[in-house]
């Protein structure tokens, strides 16, 4: 799409220059509005770089339905702005920056290029063409008594280097609080909050937990229990999980990170289930358990009969001997049992910085149908900043650009029917 015709009138600050603020200053920049993007960082996307090194995993090609339903928080609004701006869209617009994208087997769809750098490039071109200009190592620090934009480019942000910026406008997409070193630190939630504006506390999530391991299965740390599932409650996540030294993380923990969280929270800790066997039933292992062992040794049963990993056969002596037992006295039937139901007693999330990403913030009921806070007219919000959390898969950049690009048209539409900021 060409860039507007008409000159701009209208000014628009965006603070945060990832996908979020990114695409808010696309609709904006589209919508006539000149548009400056300030960022802390030296450079754009840094998140989105970093996420993008293994594949960046732009939306998911499941039926949006089932997409909506995995969302956490953000109700109607949220809702609404990703039916705006779903998958497909998405999907289309990587297609228009020459960024093709295709579906992975596990239904994750992914640009052909596999990398976050060749997209961003092409975008950040796009809005050099629709004239978005970029101010970096702009650090926010809140407003003036005028109601003016306070930055600092000075990182011991002492205020001797504070530069003040008049908007019509302002869009705020600082981000969580998970990857600080990459510009999100969460330090926009006291500013906001001194204003009236509603938070939720920020936490971990998409996070690994911290488990107590006894000091000879640490020497696991590292290691992968593949092919597993995970219950805590009434849910279940199947997949992957790796050792730490002081935990557990990887896709499957993630999954639960929620429901963990806040099961800790409220009781101090956590027992997640691990079956370490999914595609077996118990009987079935203990036959296998029962069948002569012609003087081979347990751990080389578990590991020729039942193909559990040595990361698998130390977490079954752990918990035995957690529960004051050697695995060597449980029956077959008593193992094949903690085979397939494997407890490990969680005591706290991972630090936020160290998360995928992170939960809490801007709570919706703090904005209005545009996406703008209502105790700050002419100030709207997006991205992870917003109170909603989701699984990875594609949920996370999804939810992202789309309140991203349903803050942008909300500020041009109250650009248009205002005239200026208050």
């Amino acid at each position: 799409m060409p860039p507007a015709a008409t000159p701009p009138s209208k000014t628009t600050a965006v603070i945060g220059a990832g996908p979020a603020g990114l695409m808010a200053a696309e609709v904006l920049a589209r919508g006539g509005v000149a548009v400056t993007v300030y960022d802390r960082m030296p450079s754009a996307g840094r998140k989105l770089l970093m996420a993008g090194r293994g594949g960046l995993n732009l939306t998911h090609s499941e039926d949006l339905t089932a997409f909506l339903a995995r969302y956490r928080g953000g109700g109607d609004r949220l809702r609404r702005a990703v039916e705006a701006f779903p998958p497909s869209a998405l999907r289309a617009w990587a297609d228009e920056l020459g960024q093709e994208t295709f579906t992975g087997s596990s239904g994750r769809v992914f640009p052909k290029a596999m990398k976050a750098s060749p997209l961003l490039r092409a975008w950040l071109r796009r809005l050099n063409d629709l004239g978005v200009r970029f101010e970096f190592r702009h650090h926010w620090r809140g407003f003036d008594d005028a109601g003016r934009l306070r930055f600092t480019q000075n990182p011991n942000n002492d205020g001797d280097d504070d530069v003040t910026v008049a908007a019509d406008a302002t869009v705020l997409a600082l981000g969580g609080a998970s990857w600080p070193r990459l510009g999100s630190d969460g330090g926009w939630a006291d500013i906001l909050s001194e204003c009236g504006v509603g938070i939720a506390p920020l936490a971990a999530s998409n996070c690994g937990f911290a488990v107590p391991w006894s000091e000879p299965f640490r020497r696991f740390a590292g290691e992968p229990l593949k092919r597993i599932a995970l219950t805590f409650g009434s849910v279940t996540a199947r997949g992957e999980a790796v050792v730490t030294r002081d935990g557990l993380e990887g896709g499957a923990v993630y999954a639960l990170s929620p429901l963990l969280r806040e099961a800790i929270a409220a009781q101090g800790d956590a027992t997640l289930i691990i079956d370490l066997r999914p595609d077996m039933s118990s009987d079935a292992i203990a036959e296998k358990l029962s069948a002569p062992r012609d003087k081979q040794s347990l751990s080389n049963v578990l590991r020729k009969a039942l193909k559990l990993s040595p990361a698998a056969a130390g977490l079954l002596h752990e918990a035995a001997a957690s529960a004051g037992k050697a695995l060597s006295a449980y029956d077959a039937a008593a193992l094949a049992a903690l085979i397939k139901s494997v407890p490990v007693r969680l005591t706290a999330p991972k630090p936020i910085a160290t998360a995928i990403s992170s939960a809490g913030g801007v709570r919706f009921d703090a904005l209005d149908d545009a996406f703008m806070l209502k105790e700050l007219p002419g100030v709207f919000a997006a991205g992870e900043m917003l109170d909603w959390e989701a699984p990875t898969g594609g949920y996370l950049l999804q939810a992202c650009f789309a309140t991203g690009a349903a803050a942008g048209q909300g500020a041009t539409d109250w650009l248009q029917q205002s005239g200026t900021r208050p």
